[in-house]
């Protein structure tokens, strides 16, 4: 018995514990190896059979085994986050490289890093979350630099505040535009939409038509002497009306403009009526404030021509262009204008009865520039007559002779000394 144990120490010594040693764990196999000797002790005293022989070969194949998975389970709990540490540490040397690399990685996206199968797909896996993390940096910059912004205008709003004697609320400023609204409803010249050319479009030029009418009718509520507009041959349910309810909500019942599904030409009279369009032979010369003008609501991106002036002459209606070859040197594009810009040139012509005005809201890219207009003003024209006056009133206080006032005259006033000498 005791060269059985002397035997199972050797085998302990010899074999498990440098094993142990290695992988740390000397300390937990001393009572793991008294227990084992014991044992073996307690079964030969059970057993009694001193003839029976130890087979030292077997048991020692059973006790690397058993610790050999043992050490397998323990080195294996913490392959994890040294993985990740690895892979971490070579993520950053690939940074200081010059690769496209995310400055911060989460865990789950080092573990998806560490799963991609090959090389170039973990290169293109960085550079995804490398763009990704740029996209949110842009995102972030943008948004700080909004809110600089609204900053800025609100502390130069607050200056005006401060500066300005009266501050009128927008609320206040909002029913000055509808009382002269109101007021343009009853004595207002009318200006007409004609909204009968929803088949004409499609449903993405219905909604430019609409939202360039609502900057119309935006200018025209903030305007001095706005017109009277009426929406002609207007259907429920159409697609002019969804569109509208879209752009305005609940102000469209609020809105002070007349909604009618009849034509115009059962509300005014012919006589009165003017259609404006591109493609009318006829041009508009001045701008009658007796008449009622008709413009198409209708953005056709296609440009069909003439599909306005043969619904004019289909209801024998008066036509008229704008004489934008008239006043401008026209250079590229076709001469349709959107309807605000309508709005805009006809509110103005209203106003001033100025074509150069009026059609300064004509897109600057279509025209190079306005016809016989002067380039070169005199601006300082009575500050050169008053230097010329001073010079001859000089003249004669130094008491110059005769031949050198009418010299200085002469040079000062060219055209009035000829007709003087005739």
């Amino acid at each position: 018995m005791q060269s059985a144990n002397m035997l199972l120490r050797k085998i302990v010594r010899s074999s498990v514990l440098p094993f142990a040693a290695q992988h740390g764990m000397k300390k937990d196999l001393f009572p793991l190896s008294r227990t084992l000797s014991l044992s073996l002790c307690l079964k030969q005293d059970k057993s009694c059979e001193p003839s029976e022989k130890l087979d030292l070969d077997a048991w020692k194949k059973v006790m690397k085994s058993g610790f050999q998975e043992e050490v397998n389970e323990t080195v294996s709990e913490p392959k994890e986050p040294s993985s990740l540490a690895a892979a971490s540490e070579m993520l950053e040397m690939w940074r200081l490289s010059g690769r496209l690399v995310p400055e911060n990685i989460t865990e789950e996206q080092l573990k998806t890093f560490m799963e991609c199968p090959s090389k170039s797909a973990k290169k293109k896996y960085l550079k995804f979350l490398h763009l990704k993390e740029l996209y949110k940096k842009r995102k972030m910059d943008k948004k700080i630099e909004r809110r600089l912004e609204t900053q800025d205008q609100d502390s130069k709003t607050d200056e005006t505040k401060r500066n300005s004697i009266i501050y009128l609320q927008t609320s206040t400023m909002d029913k000055a535009y509808n009382w002269r609204a109101a007021q343009s409803m009853i004595f207002g010249q009318p200006l007409v939409f004609d909204m009968s050319y929803e088949k004409e479009m499609s449903d993405r030029e219905v909604a430019n038509t609409v939202r360039q009418i609502v900057l119309g009718e935006s200018c025209n509520r903030r305007s001095a002497d706005p017109f009277h507009i009426h929406f002609c041959n207007f259907k429920d349910d159409s697609l002019y009306h969804r569109e509208f309810i879209k752009q305005y909500r609940e102000g469209w019942g609020k809105l002070l403009i007349t909604v009618t599904d009849q034509c115009y030409t059962e509300i005014f009279p012919k006589d009165k009526l003017i259609y404006l369009t591109a493609d009318s032979p006829k041009v508009m010369k001045t701008f009658d404030h007796n008449k009622i003008y008709i413009v198409g609501s209708m953005v056709d991106k296609s440009i069909k021509t003439g599909v306005s002036l043969a619904r004019a002459k289909r209801l024998q209606l008066e036509t008229a262009a704008l004489p934008l070859d008239k006043y401008l040197l026209w250079s590229t594009g076709a001469k349709n204008l959107t309807l605000d810009q309508m709005m805009h040139i006809l509110l103005t012509l209203k106003d001033t009865a100025d074509w150069n005005k009026a059609l300064e809201f004509v897109p600057k890219r279509k025209y190079s520039g306005f016809v016989n207009k002067p380039v070169n003003k005199p601006v300082n024209k009575p500050v050169k007559e008053l230097k010329k006056t001073l010079d001859l009133i000089n003249a004669l206080k130094l008491r110059k002779r005769p031949e050198e006032v009418q010299k200085q005259f002469a040079k000062n006033y060219p055209k009035k000394y000829k007709l003087k000498q005739k």
